[in-house]
């Protein structure tokens, strides 16, 4: 999955939405972001996001929210560079947060959504274009990304 995004996690700023337990965060950091934000609405998993994060020594790069996705993308100011979104596999999460994610995503940034396989997302999102899906077992991945602004002009 992080293949797909390895050449701009140096410095980026990170949003993992849905962080369950929080490896796909800790992964981005362990490749060189500079933060991430985790977030997840169940009180428990925090916790272990937390926990994990301490047990990594990435702490003091992160920010752990209880919350929902919805109240924090709506409260977001700071753009992101790179979003994971990890949803429970209900078919409509990703097509209803992804407008909100492409408000909070700074040009040129990418949003990397997992799902169950087969799941049938839109080409296009706000902003967002789906550039590529990827199968890894029992996960799809689709990439998106925000054209630059120069880019979104030339449309």
């Amino acid at each position: 999955m992080f293949s797909a995004v390895q050449f701009m996690l140096p410095g980026a700023q990170v949003l993992d939405l849905f962080a369950g337990s929080g490896q796909l965060g800790i992964e981005a950091l362990s490749r060189g972001a500079q933060r991430c934000v985790f977030l997840d609405e169940n009180h428990a998993a925090t916790q272990v996001v937390t926990q994990n994060l301490k047990a990594a020594g990435l702490f003091s790069q992160a920010s752990v929210a209880n919350m929902s996705a919805e109240a924090f993308l709506a409260a977001a100011k700071e753009p992101f560079d790179l979003v994971l979104l990890d949803p429970p596999y209900r078919h409509d999460t990703l097509a209803g947060i992804l407008p909100a994610v492409d408000r909070v995503l700074a040009p040129g940034g990418i949003a990397l959504c997992e799902s169950e396989p087969g799941a049938l997302l839109p080409e296009t999102v706000g902003t967002l274009v789906r550039q590529k899906q990827y199968r890894y077992g029992k996960v799809q991945v689709t990439k998106y990304q925000k054209p630059y602004a120069d880019e979104e002009a030339q449309r």
